[in-house]
């Protein structure tokens, strides 16, 4: 297991557990035995999902295939138990809220689905798996492997014997490549030798001595760690705390993506700049109904940051950065909302931080425990939530001939963050979802149902702005 994935692997705390989590909902009803037939036919080709963990002594981690998988430990059928006054709707994030703190078994590979038969006139599906199998690209792409016409993973080519390892490719596609046209200023550190350190930080077979090349770059980067380990902290709010480790979820109807797009195109902004900041605003409307004015305040999110070619994502692992992105929900004016949040992307675009946060989960992946947890406490005191933005089909799927009406994930956080936010983009709508800690907000729902609203009064100052010179 490569060092990075075994800082996720070992990333598990008493309150947050690395595991990621989404729901399918499907229509018309689905039966138990097609479902584990497709997962037998397609999943179980991606060798990962045969494989369970085995440390050893120095903690270092490797993956071994189970010589008594079962299928039927890892596709459960079960029905859904409503509590006193609630709805099927409420009774599912429940139990998603749940699965989400229920460890997978360590002995087994880690991964399960819940198959709920009988739920909203079709079937609800709950997945679970451990984030060290993969990332969110790379969970998305072997999931929606798995629908009906889903592709086969590519035939894998022996591995050949270099001293590079097998991150050279990717990481001179995805990352060096693109980021060639920066000056040197911005990048700091020569491509060469960033190629040459995170390459080595990828592969679990070369030591740490390998992974810095020359007491330069091994004192540039350093200092750039030091400096992302010296941001200022959070302003306080009542979503930074110390959570209790009961999780509840929460999800909203889809927002039509043309309408996100169409207000992008009007602002001059990304979609992204326009979801963010809607975020931002169901916040900071939030915060102030529950007596926490944020008026002046901002709050830090850890945003991943694809590392690799999409058309390699069904080649698992982890192949991300993370970078802190400052929301402002302070503002109040949306449209100012809006270029505050596109300012603050521009910036991380023309960052290194992304790889430096790669470099320093590979480090962890390699130290003690103790030392890990310090790492990654250090980095988790200096933001409120983690937020991601995966991108999904363009139209409906359908699984075993059930058509997937809706999707959700909600993504796991490290230390003592309470707050996931996740926005995935399916069939032509943009989905949100929440995940929060009981401790710091227990009702969800009530900041995901402040979504739409807050982009319709977007749309509406947007089409009210003047329009014909600039």
């Amino acid at each position: 297991m490569s060092r990075v994935d075994t800082a996720w692997l070992r990333m598990d705390n008493d309150v947050n557990l690395m595991m990621i989590v989404g729901v399918w909902l499907l229509q018309p009803r689905l039966s138990y035995q097609a479902v584990c037939r497709r997962i037998e036919d397609k999943l179980l080709k991606y060798e990962r999902f045969r494989q369970a963990v085995v440390r050893d002594a120095t903690g270092a981690a490797s993956w071994v295939t189970d010589d008594s998988f079962d299928i039927h430990r890892h596709v459960v059928r079960e029905k859904l138990v409503r509590g006193k006054g609630q709805g099927e709707r409420e009774a599912l994030q429940a139990r998603v809220g749940a699965l989400a703190t229920t460890p997978l078994d360590p002995a087994r590979p880690l991964w399960q689905f819940h198959l709920i038969e009988d739920y909203d006139g079709g079937s609800a599906m709950i997945a679970r798996l451990h984030h060290c199998i993969g990332d969110g690209i790379a969970l998305i792409s072997v999931t929606m492997s798995i629908t009906d016409g889903g592709s086969d993973p590519p035939a894998r080519r022996p591995r050949e014997a270099s001293a590079d390892g097998d991150g050279a490719d990717w990481l001179s596609d995805a990352v060096l490549k693109p980021l060639g046209g920066l000056s040197a200023k911005a990048a700091g550190i020569a491509e060469a030798s960033i190629a040459r350190a995170l390459d080595a930080f990828a592969d679990p077979q070369r030591g740490l001595a390998d992974s810095i090349d020359g007491a330069r770059t091994a004192g540039k980067v350093l200092s750039d760690i030091a400096a992302m380990a010296m941001m200022a902290d959070d302003s306080p709010t009542l979503l930074k705390g110390k959570p209790n480790g009961t999780k509840r979820v929460a999800w909203g109807e889809p927002i039509a993506l043309d309408q996100v797009k169409s207000i992008g195109k009007a602002l001059g902004c990304s979609i992204n700049d326009v979801l963010l900041a809607c975020v931002s605003g169901a916040i900071g409307d939030w915060l102030r109904e529950q007596g926490d004015d944020p008026a002046g305040k901002e709050i830090r999110a850890m945003v991943p940051v694809n590392l690799r070619p999409l058309e390699e994502a069904w080649k698992l692992g982890n192949r991300f950065g993370l970078a802190p992105l400052v929301l402002p929900i302070g503002i109040a004016n949306p449209v100012e909302r809006v270029y505050a949040v596109r300012a603050r992307m521009n910036a991380l675009k023309s960052s290194y931080q992304p790889l430096l946060a790669f470099a320093v989960l590979a480090v962890a992946g390699q130290s003690p425990k103790p030392v890990q947890d310090m790492i990654l406490g250090l980095f988790a005191k200096k933001a409120t939530a983690v937020m991601t933005n995966v991108p999904g089909p363009a139209v409906p799927l359908k699984f075993c001939g059930s058509t997937l009406r809706q999707t959700m994930f909600w993504v796991p956080a490290s230390g003592d963050i309470g707050v996931g936010v996740s926005i995935l983009s399916y069939g032509g709508g943009v989905q949100f979802s929440l995940i929060t800690d009981d401790a710091l907000c227990p009702h969800p729902q009530a900041i995901i149902d402040r979504f739409e609203p807050e982009f319709k009064q977007l749309s509406l100052l947007t089409m009210m702005l003047p329009w014909g010179e600039e």
